[in-house]
């Protein structure tokens, strides 16, 4: 039995493994195969304590050697499955179950991709899913943000403050963003341009980075290349939350429900990054969610020992 069990393994795991840890709570964290959004990027310029920046893989690392340093134990595996028993809860990894007194989910959110040739290949080298973490790499260059809805506006408005050119590849004729958010974006002409009822069909690149990108009118089938540095994604994310489906409450695009305090609707089960949180996705917020639901852990540990109920 353990008095916490992480499941997940980007910067909001490593952070409650972090305070966990130094609670001498001993947490188990599983992480499954998947890299996280972060040790897919490359520079982080954005993290706090870290002027000149840092690589996405490296705070990952030292993150995670943090908390191995004051106790926190790390294994491989995907969980499949869930269950709650009274007071405790039991996480499933194929054919092992583990038990644990609090859960912590930071099994994150991925984001949505086009599933092109290319697109994986230079992910993390011109193809980003976040113009807030990786914009000003661009300055001066010219990009390529897909999407219609609130999130590729933002996107084009973070891009705006640094790319040379922005061109919006959009599927319709027309926005799926709310409208104050279209005429923050339609007007700036000077920079940013956009493509209607177009799709994109390939990422080129010259084998290091970003070269340009194929696009097909969906209407006329008119192929053609546009040169660009970089390619943003902003057609969304999912959220890693399926399998708890039915035991934890999900809002209606299948992420957690938490409190401000990071609590689900189950009592010793809490939830911290970007599988809780549709709005911000961004390392510090997710780092910081983390730390809360670690504290909630330790005080629930506290309480049960108070109860006698440990």
């Amino acid at each position: 039995m353990r008095d916490v069990i992480i499941i997940g393994g980007g910067i909001s795991s490593h952070t409650a493994a972090l305070y966990t840890a130094r609670a001498s709570l001993k947490p188990l964290v599983i992480s499954g195969p998947e890299l996280d959004q972060l040790s897919l990027t490359t520079s982080v310029e954005n993290f706090p304590g870290f002027p000149d920046g840092i690589q996405g893989p490296d705070l990952i690392n030292n993150a995670k050697k943090q908390a191995q340093k004051f106790g926190a134990e790390y294994i491989e595996g995907l969980v499949d499955s869930f269950e709650v028993n009274e007071n405790k809860f039991i996480v499933g990894v194929k054919d092992k179950k583990y038990e644990g007194r609090t859960i912590i989910i930071c099994t994150g959110a991925s984001a949505r991709k086009l599933g092109i040739p290319g697109e994986d290949k230079y992910f993390g080298r011109g193809v980003s899913t976040c113009a807030v973490c990786d914009a000003a790499l661009y300055g001066g260059k010219d990009v390529v943000v897909i999407g219609g809805g609130d999130s590729a506006m933002e996107e084009s408005l973070a891009l705006y403050k640094f790319a040379k050119k922005i061109t919006i590849v959009h599927r319709k004729d027309t926005f799926n963003a709310s409208k104050i958010m279209q005429d923050r974006v339609l007007k700036l002409t000077d920079k940013i341009n956009v493509m209607w009822d177009t799709s994109v069909t390939e990422v080129l690149g010259d084998g290091k980075f970003v070269t340009g990108v194929k696009t097909k009118n969906i209407k006329t089938n008119e192929e053609s290349e546009l040169k660009v540095d970089g390619m943003f994604l902003a057609i969304g994310h999912i959220p890693n939350a399926k399998i708890f489906e039915g035991k934890i409450d999900l809002d209606e695009h299948g992420y957690i429900i938490t409190d401000k305090l990071s609590r689900t609707n189950i009592e010793g089960v809490y939830a911290a990054g970007d599988v809780q949180d549709p709005i911000f996705s961004q390392a510090v917020t997710s780092a910081g969610t983390g730390c809360q639901a670690a504290i909630q852990a330790e005080r629930r540990i506290e309480n049960l020992k108070a109860k006698g109920e440990y």
